[in-house]
């Protein structure tokens, strides 16, 4: 079955950085764009980042423009997520995310930006 699990979230102050990770397995991971997205506490889950399944196509929010960056490595089965410049307001769960005609989540990995 189709697995997503990250990793890397963690506790960072104003300004600094994180790199997310997250695995995926159960289905031909090269033939599918891989997202991210965020909820934040109290506010609805929203797209962070989309890249796809060859890497030539990427889309972010706009809130992380110029911050975050997306990549995936197709011979390892893997996404990865690097935040710089981090934000409060970048405070959230973070799940790595596939559509395949249906939407398939990891369990998420908490990012807090406090100083």
């Amino acid at each position: 079955q189709v697995q997503l699990v990250e990793s890397g979230g963690g506790l960072v102050q104003p300004g600094g950085s994180l790199r997310l990770s997250c695995v995926a397995s159960g289905f031909t991971y090269s033939m599918y764009a891989m997202s991210w997205y965020r909820q934040a506490p109290g506010k609805e889950r929203e797209r962070v980042a989309t890249l796809g399944s060859t890497g030539g196509s990427v889309n972010y929010a706009d809130s992380v423009k110029g911050r975050f960056t997306i990549s995936r490595d197709n011979a390892k089965n893997m996404a990865y997520l690097q935040m710089n410049s981090l934000k409060p307001e970048d405070t959230a769960v973070y799940y790595c995310n596939v559509y395949m005609g249906v939407n398939y989540w990891g369990k998420g990995t908490l990012v807090t930006v406090s100083s």
